[in-house]
């Protein structure tokens, strides 16, 4: 396969990116396509849909199991009965929400996208539109997310984190990511500081029980 385009989100590190497409609906990302395809004609249509699909590069690794962060991260299931980005073949599927189309900035056209979960400079592969009568089936067994329930934390800015917040960052869409948990869930460390990179600043917090506290954003060097 090859690639035919190049995904741009803030995250420059697989850490804090969410956990499914979607979980965070407003993350906003761009699609530039390969100058081979980098024409109105490849996209032709594109406008009429809602949503895509994106199949993308994403980490290889022969494990036949893997630990989902919804279950706390100790409990091993089959790899192919997880949404895992460790994958036997390197490849993730997901599915995105289209915001516009820029027809005018220099790489045009770039597809401007929200609610991604995938990393700065990741390789697609393809992309489809979704389809709802196909795409849809609300009515699915969904596994072990039909039992175990996502547990969000409650998201505070301490007074200086407050101030230091850039203008560039929405700060919804930044509590949204943090209250998904960015943490390995085999972490309980409530005086640990971690560091998330986001859109080019080191977000720095610490979680104690249910409530995570930005303590620092500060511009990476």
């Amino acid at each position: 396969m090859k690639a035919i385009a190049t995904f741009h989100s803030p995250f420059k590190s697989k850490f804090g990116i969410p956990r499914q497409a979607g979980v965070v609906s407003e993350l906003p990302g761009r699609i530039v396509l390969e100058k081979a395809y980098r024409s109105v004609d490849a996209i032709r249509g594109m406008d009429d849909f809602d949503y895509l699909w994106l199949v993308w590069q994403c980490s290889k690794s022969d494990a036949l199991t893997v630990r989902p962060p919804r279950l706390g991260g100790n409990k091993h299931l089959g790899v192919f009965a997880t949404r895992s980005p460790f994958r036997p073949n390197p490849i993730g599927l997901s599915s995105v929400r289209i915001d516009h189309i820029d027809y005018d900035c220099p790489d045009a056209p770039v597809i401007h996208v929200l609610g991604a979960d995938l990393m700065d400079d990741t390789i697609i592969y393809d992309i489809k539109p979704y389809i709802p009568y196909t795409d849809s089936h609300p009515t699915a067994r969904a596994g072990f997310t039909d039992s175990v329930q996502w547990q969000s934390l409650q998201v505070e800015f301490t007074p200086e984190a407050q101030t230091s917040l850039p203008r560039i960052i929405d700060r919804g869409v930044l509590e949204s990511i943090l209250s998904q948990d960015p943490r390995p869930h085999y972490h309980d460390d409530s005086e640990r500081i971690y560091g998330m990179e986001y859109a080019g600043y080191d977000v720095r917090f610490r979680v104690s029980g249910s409530v995570l506290t930005v303590t620092d954003i500060v511009m990476k060097k």
